[in-house]
């Protein structure tokens, strides 16, 4: 596999959880960067810390790691490999594809011993 660079990205975010009925809140399509995941059960929202939500849920103090793109859908094991090197670490993560990347956010408490056992497996780190 190759060498894979992940930018650190400076912002907290929170990850809100909604019923899968509710109506997602218009601020968030304001944001520089957002992601939704709606399920049947469900609606996640994953949104810079600035943004306050009424969520039912909600688990703060995340940082993001970016895998700098763009990655060809013939790459395979990318989040595998960066997921299996922070389990090793009992590392939580909460991840997230989009059709040019991965994004893998941690705890911001747990970001630099996840930054230092990423760097041992030969990933390079930057800051955006």
């Amino acid at each position: 596999m190759a060498h894979m660079t992940l930018a650190i990205h400076p912002e907290l975010y929170t990850i809100h959880s909604f019923s899968s009925e509710s109506i997602i809140p218009a601020d968030i399509f304001q944001q520089e960067m957002f992601f939704i995941g709606k399920t049947k059960d469900e609606i996640s929202v994953v949104v810079s810390s600035t943004l306050v939500l009424d969520s039912i849920e909600q688990e703060e103090d995340w940082r993001c790691l970016e895998v700098l793109g763009p990655l060809g859908f013939s790459m395979t094991g990318i989040l595998a490999n960066v997921s299996g090197t922070l389990a090793d670490k009992q590392i939580s993560i909460f991840a997230i594809s989009t059709f040019d990347t991965d994004y893998i956010l941690v705890k911001k408490d747990t970001l630099t011993e996840a930054t230092k056992a990423l760097k041992k497996k030969n990933y390079q780190i930057i800051d955006y």
